[in-house]
């Protein structure tokens, strides 16, 4: 096995899940979502690889923990209290498991992600 960075790896040989959030989640828009999961431990609780989003804006409510790095696009991340951050190209964050809000697409987002479910 050979070590290879994640924001290069080609997802041309990886099969997409392709998604919309469930209706009642969105917002606005058509945020059409692709995620190319390209590890996953062997107990299903550790996960990474590539999700991008269409223009739209939907509710989240995180079980996971998880690491994100937007390779391209932006994103707005609502809280439950008000507060935004808008991430962008180059950007990397955490989003604790718990946290409730929104996930704002303007455009387009692609990331790299990496998931911690306990």
């Amino acid at each position: 096995m050979s070590i290879q960075s994640i924001k290069d790896v080609s997802t041309d040989n990886i099969a997409a899940d392709n998604y919309l959030p469930d209706n009642e989640k969105i917002l606005s828009g058509r945020p059409e979502q692709n995620v190319w999961n390209v590890f996953s431990s062997k107990d299903e609780k550790f996960h990474t690889g590539i999700w991008d989003a269409q223009a739209g804006h939907w509710k989240v409510n995180y079980s996971e923990e998880e690491y994100c790095f937007i390779l391209e696009g932006e994103s707005i991340i609502h809280d439950g209290d008000g507060n935004t951050k808008r991430v962008q190209q180059g950007d990397h964050f955490v989003i604790p498991a718990g946290f409730q809000g929104t996930w704002e697409v303007p455009e387009y987002c692609k990331k790299v992600y990496v998931i911690y479910e306990a």
